[in-house]
């Protein structure tokens, strides 16, 4: 497995619990849409599973940075992540993953809850940045509308890629604006939103879990199992 070395750049807050940080890398590395990577804070012990973690690309592999996006808590290795500071060298290893968007792929779907939409935005930020003519629906849900991390790049997006569909959906709260449907993502909804769903591809991404629950949902729909292409945050 590859190792290398990216100085961080940049902190982005995303929601009031949500933060990316962005990294300058010393040498450009290849990676698909999709992939993760593993962040290594403790570099003489790169097996310890409390500081050393993986991570999904939330940035397209385009850029001339990468990035990688966290819900913080109270662990050691969110700790570690908020303790970094502009100038702080990372080691890294990867990239590593094959749940990934291809160019060939002309009709995609993505079923996700919280910060499965990390490898998300790294599919949809390399689409729109290519310019291709892919069919993308996206079902995002959230507890609440605090929590909708990127939904101003996604609503951009939205706005200039005429095949991007987003449904987001709120399950704690009554939605704030009409665009969000007070639920979570079940059949009825499925159905509703991807009526082509023999012949389009689904990305799922999260916990175990929820992974699980989405593949019997898919199932029970009539998905082709061949299209479902599911990552599981284990650890996360």
């Amino acid at each position: 497995m590859k190792s290398f070395y990216a100085v961080l750049s940049e902190r982005i807050v995303r929601t009031s619990t949500i933060e990316s940080f962005r990294f300058k890398l010393e040498a450009k590395i290849d990676f698909e849409p999709g992939q993760f990577l593993k962040l290594i804070f403790d570099q003489a012990d790169i097996n310890n599973k409390t500081l050393n973690k993986y991570l999904s690309f939330s940035s397209s592999p385009l850029n001339d940075y990468i990035e990688v996006t966290k819900r913080l808590s109270e662990s050691d290795f969110s700790s570690s992540l908020k303790a970094l500071k502009p100038g702080d060298k990372l080691m890294f290893q990867g990239p590593m993953g094959n749940c990934v968007f291809k160019q060939s792929y002309e009709k995609i779907g993505f079923l996700i809850g919280g910060i499965g939409i990390t490898p998300v935005i790294s599919i949809i930020e390399y689409i729109a940045q290519k310019k291709l003519n892919t069919d993308i629906v996206l079902m995002y849900s959230n507890r609440h509308h605090g929590e909708i991390a990127f939904r101003q790049e996604l609503d951009n997006w939205q706005k200039e890629h005429k095949g991007l569909n987003i449904v987001y959906t709120l399950t704690d709260c009554l939605p704030e604006d009409h665009i969000c449907i007070h639920g979570q993502i079940d059949q009825g909804l499925l159905q509703k939103h991807i009526t082509d769903m023999q012949q389009r591809r689904l990305f799922i991404f999260g916990p175990p879990v929820m992974v699980e629950a989405m593949k019997k949902m898919c199932d029970d729909s009539g998905c082709v199992k061949d299209l479902i292409l599911a990552e599981n945050f284990v650890g996360y």
